[in-house]
């Protein structure tokens, strides 16, 4: 029974954690990490150190994605270091509302600072913010891949585990 408990939590908090991934204000990819890592704390064998090791990796690899997606699509289109500041300000002010906000304050943000502070052209602020709006999109988009490839990690590991300790029929 502890074992259903105890799989019922992970998968809990991985699905917490893949809503989390496009959704503001829920944790992403460090909750399914956090998730793995309990499992691994209470049920030791469903998963080896190695397999920990190489989600470990996929998670640190969503960080600079989540931070480096935004900044370098703002610098692809034009934008300044301003502009680049100003889109991860937005983001986060955006992040306290709603997934659309948490876009549009990303664009405001580059758009504004590259307009107010860096005093660039309409046409180069605006580009700006459309770079962080792509940036912001493909960063999403790569979190969700580490996310999938951590999640499939976890299973196969934790499936392979099963398949080699299931006890065999009698019959």
């Amino acid at each position: 029974m502890e074992i259903y408990f105890i799989w019922a939590l992970t998968l809990t908090l991985i699905l917490i954690g893949l809503a989390g991934v496009v959704v503001p204000l829920l944790p992403g990819t460090s909750m399914i990490m956090v998730a793995i890592f309990l499992h691994k704390l209470l049920l030791p064998a469903d998963v080896s150190w190695t397999v920990l090791a190489w989600i470990g990796g996929f998670w640190v690899l969503s960080v600079v994605v989540d931070f480096a997606g935004v900044m370098v699509g703002t610098r692809l289109f034009g934008g300044g270091k301003w502009g680049m500041l100003g889109a991860g300000g937005g983001a986060v002010l955006g992040m306290f509302f709603s997934l659309p906000m948490l876009l549009l304050g990303t664009v405001l943000g580059a758009v504004a600072a590259e307009k107010l502070i860096a005093q660039k052209s309409n046409r180069s602020s605006l580009l700006a913010g459309a770079g962080a709006a792509f940036g912001f999109l493909i960063s999403t988009a790569g979190r969700l891949a580490c996310a999938v490839v951590m999640i499939g990690l976890f299973l196969v590991a934790a499936w392979n585990t099963w398949e080699t300790s299931r006890p065999e029929p009698v019959f």
